[in-house]
């Protein structure tokens, strides 16, 4: 079980992208004082980690609606993940990309802070698959949440610290962690698509 626990935390590190948040939160407050950015800091990190929830709770009646196999999804859900894994790592990186995408300093919270840098395309699909009612108990959902939270949590504090985090990391440090986490992702990514292979022609 302690295994499990900390496999699934490394992976939910990896798909969050904590350090990866940082430069987007830092640009998209550099117009705020230190109360509101603090402000900003803990309201993205719940509004992201409510949307988590929101797909780990409706996210497998979604799929049986839609008549979708567990392998199906399981598969795609890879490629997602590995392509998603592959921006990360070859791409223009997450926190430029994101940065890019501020428009409005006045809405920063819930876009680009919250989603997608905290709760991303991939944070979102990965915890669709690790709360399958068919594979995971109730309890081991219940432990799924609660890691969700954990590094959640782990993010916002390092929001909160983000100019000690940059000024000692650097942005070259941040960028050279998050493609680090998209090879863990990639990997995973892998993994998951072979499985659903293999649970495919089993069957």
């Amino acid at each position: 079980m302690l295994s499990l626990i900390i496999t699934k935390i490394l992976f939910m590190i990896a798909v969050i992208d904590p350090l990866g948040s940082v430069p987007v939160y830092l640009e998209a407050t550099k117009n705020f004082d230190l109360k509101h950015k603090r402000k900003v800091a803990v309201r993205a990190s719940v509004v992201a980690f409510f949307v988590l929830l929101f797909f780990v709770l409706v996210g497998q009646i979604i799929l049986e609606g839609m008549n979708v196999s567990l392998d199906a999804f399981q598969i795609s859900g890879g490629v997602i993940l590995f392509l998603f894994a592959l921006t990360m790592i070859f791409g223009e990186g997450k926190p430029e990309s994101e940065i890019h995408s501020i428009k409005d300093y006045k809405h920063v919270t819930i876009f680009p802070v919250a989603i997608p840098s905290i709760a991303s395309p991939g944070a979102i699909m990965a915890v669709v698959l690790m709360t399958d009612n068919h594979i995971y108990s109730v309890k081991e959902q219940f432990i799924t949440v609660v890691l969700v939270m954990v590094v959640v949590t782990l993010t916002m504090l390092l929001l909160l610290a983000a100019n000690a985090v940059q000024k000692r990391i650097g942005e070259y440090g941040i960028t050279v962690i998050s493609k680090i986490m998209g090879l863990i992702l990639a990997s995973y990514a892998v993994q998951s698509v072979l499985s659903g292979l293999r649970d495919f022609f089993t069957v």
